[in-house]
């Protein structure tokens, strides 16, 4: 293409323009500038968005009577065989817990045994033979007793008087002895007193297989 000058002379010197080709519609798309626009709004957390997908959560019940009539409400959605399951998934669960307690894993304890001040004393009364075990017997025994005749009422009675005042003075030794020697295992600890002492005449007045936790040294074992 030629431009003539003002004047109309075509002698000058010609400037060509160039003029672009024109281009194939799939090339043309390809050359052109790619543009990348926002989602408009920030990406939400992972926490935020698993909310969302499990919808809204119910609050907890604030009464044990609320408490029964959910469960009451899940029971009766489910089938007969998902209730089985649920219920084995609860016996099993249950069962882990205790045998865990058993065993003395401390997250399991019941708050009154949890501490390493009261494990040291579980360990103290495990390890001696106690007189205050015999008490479950002796009050067995006493049940017993009472369909025999009079005489014998009368004498076991006695003995067992007896017996339960050596017991009463072997607690006091006792809760005095796990005292005195937590005191020199934890110096720092604030276990001590008659709860303690209260501790270890309990555990010591039972059978030996039904203590929890089970006992974890023989009698007779140094602690």
């Amino acid at each position: 293409m030629k431009l003539l000058r003002r004047g109309g002379s075509d002698e000058s010197a010609d400037h060509e323009v160039p003029v672009p080709e024109a281009l194939p519609d799939g090339e043309a798309a390809a050359a052109a500038p790619k543009v990348t626009t926002g989602k408009g709004r920030p990406t939400p957390k992972r926490r935020d968005a698993e909310t969302r997908r499990r919808g809204p959560v119910a609050p907890a019940p604030m009464t044990a009577k609320e408490a029964r009539e959910r469960r009451k409400a899940a029971r009766k959605s489910q089938s007969k065989d998902q209730r089985k399951a649920a219920a084995a998934e609860r016996r099993a669960a249950a069962s882990e817990r205790r045998n865990r307690m058993l065993a003395g894993e401390e997250k399991f304890l019941l708050p009154r045994d949890r501490g390493p001040e009261r494990a040291y004393v579980r360990d103290l009364v495990d390890s001696r033979r106690n007189l205050v075990g015999l008490f479950m017997p002796l009050a067995l025994l006493l049940i017993m007793s009472m369909f025999l005749g009079p005489v014998v009422q009368q004498y076991v009675t006695l003995a067992m008087f007896l017996l339960m005042l050596l017991m009463v003075i072997e607690g006091i030794y006792l809760g005095r002895l796990v005292n005195r020697k937590v005191r020199e295992r934890f110096p720092d600890s604030a276990q001590g007193g008659f709860g303690l002492g209260w501790y270890a005449f309990v555990r010591a007045s039972q059978i030996r297989k039904l203590r929890a936790p089970l006992p974890r040294v023989k009698a007779g074992d140094a602690v």
